[in-house]
């Protein structure tokens, strides 16, 4: 497989190091899930990477980080991500990666895309979850109804990231960004 012809793609993506789910207990993970597949993502397709770091570090407690998070999405808080978006103007297509919290987004991922103009591109979103993807496709979705295109999403279960790579293969073929 060779990347096909994605320089106007960017790969945005959130992840989180430390205490994780893993398979209902908690495991200590060097490299967040949405990180090994972002790296695997951007391996695959030689796609622009940009990795959404939040300004003040989540818990490296599971349990404290999703229940900050509760607080962050009770308020519609928008924390702060360092240093500056890449430009919007240079990308037609954008892949979005982060975990899934709460059955959502993390709330990061809004200020992203508070401050990245989604419009007139396509969204190709991918999440890693413990449980399940929740509600952040549909979040999605509902928030660019006219404004950008959502496609195909890709839904990684965490524990299973590291042997991901077909269905991370898979996917990129079939949203074009990889052929044969």
């Amino acid at each position: 497989m060779k990347p096909a012809g994605t320089s106007a793609t960017l790969l945005a993506y959130f992840s989180r190091a430390g205490e994780n789910y893993w398979y209902g207990r908690r495991r200590d993970l060097a490299v967040g899930n949405t990180k090994a597949a972002a790296d695997t993502i951007a391996d695959l397709a030689g796609v622009e990477v940009f990795r959404i770091e939040e300004d003040e570090p989540y818990p490296h407690d599971f349990d404290t980080t999703l229940a900050r998070n509760q607080r962050e999405q009770a308020r519609d808080a928008r924390p702060l991500i360092t240093g500056s978006l890449p430009d919007p103007d240079r990308f037609d297509t954008v892949l979005l990666g982060c975990p899934v919290w709460n059955n959502r987004a993390p709330m990061i991922m809004h200020t992203f895309l508070d401050g990245f103009d989604m419009a007139g591109k396509t969204m190709y979103p991918f999440a890693t979850y413990g449980i399940g993807v929740g509600q952040v496709f549909d979040d999605y979705a509902d928030l660019y109804v006219g404004r950008a295109v959502i496609g195909e999403g890709l839904a990684l279960r965490g524990e299973e990231v590291a042997e991901a790579e077909p269905d991370i293969e898979h996917w990129l073929t079939g949203i074009g960004l990889l052929q044969s």
